[in-house]
């Protein structure tokens, strides 16, 4: 497998992101970035499309002060991770494949998941399949699609653009699913990982793999831990946004169905877009800290 590695000039003096490197070989030299800061019981951050761990920035120090230790990885073709150059290389299995061996060779426990975007499509996975790893979980602006529900306008034209557009926005692209807007130093962060369209292989093609049909490669493993999901009792809270047109309204699932989300403080973050970490990361990581420490 042929891939990129982004420069480390690319992420030098990045506002808000003084956080120190830490790499994992998952296969043939391909390498996982991670950021790795605390002590104590784990948070896990896993972050979406076409974003990085620098969505967490705002949240990761709140987490750490509270004597917690975070754990944010960057995808495979997102962020300081590499880049598989050949589109063909990224499918929703081999995120499933990169993803837990990072977790496995870490051999991660007690951790509480917070998900967004594609970290809920491979987060809520790792819930149920590895569920002995994790104590809790916090979900926000996501879900775990079979395709057996034909996906809204919203998406469909999401995938469109990100299937066609000519040169793929990336900062653009985060700053247009915020409620606030994003300066130019924090739109150029979120470009950093690319230093040109080569390098968007990864981010291009993850809007094509979230299945949307009955008979998608991950629609059947989809289910099955949606049926798993249906007797989660851990705890699980839902922190959705009211401003996000693709997943809105998508909390009730799990509210309805979890068991370990009945009873759970779920809010609606006001204010927030699809990337609501950016839009309100201090909040949010506050309103998590009280629900983990009310639970222990």
């Amino acid at each position: 497998m042929k891939f990129l590695r982004t420069p480390a000039e690319r992420f030098e003096n990045l506002p808000g992101y003084p956080f120190e490197a830490h790499y994992t070989e998952v296969t043939d030299g391909l390498r996982m970035h991670y950021v790795d800061e605390g002590k104590g019981a784990i948070v896990l951050l896993l972050h979406g499309e076409p974003s990085w761990s620098y969505l967490y920035r705002k949240m990761i120090p709140i987490f750490v002060d509270a004597g917690y230790r975070v754990i944010a990885p960057d995808l495979i073709g997102f962020g300081k991770s590499d880049k598989p150059a050949d589109r063909n290389d990224y499918t929703y299995a081999k995120h499933l494949e990169w993803l837990g061996t990072f977790l496995t060779q870490h051999d991660f426990k007690g951790m509480t998941l917070f998900c967004q975007d594609w970290g809920g499509l491979l987060g809520l996975r790792f819930l149920v399949e590895m569920k002995d790893r994790f104590e809790r979980a916090i979900v926000a602006n996501t879900i775990l699609p079979t395709g057996d529900i034909p996906p809204n306008k919203a998406f469909m034209k999401w995938k469109e653009f990100s299937q066609t557009v000519p040169e793929f926005p990336v900062g653009n692209i985060i700053d247009k699913a915020t409620v606030n807007d994003l300066d130019a130093a924090v739109k150029a962060a979120y470009d950093a990982p690319f230093p040109d369209e080569s390098y968007k292989e990864g981010a291009r093609i993850f809007p094509a793999l979230v299945p949307h049909s009955p008979d998608d490669p991950q629609s059947e493993n989809n289910r099955r831990a949606l049926q798993q999901l249906s007797q989660f009792e851990k705890p699980m809270l839902t922190l959705f946004s009211d401003s996000d047109p693709i997943m809105n309204g998508l909390e009730k699932f799990f509210q309805g169905v979890v068991p370990g989300a009945k009873g759970q403080p779920h809010e609606i973050i006001e204010a927030g877009g699809h990337f609501l970490q950016e839009d309100k990361g201090e909040e949010i990581a506050e309103k998590c800290v009280v629900w983990m420490k009310g639970l222990s």
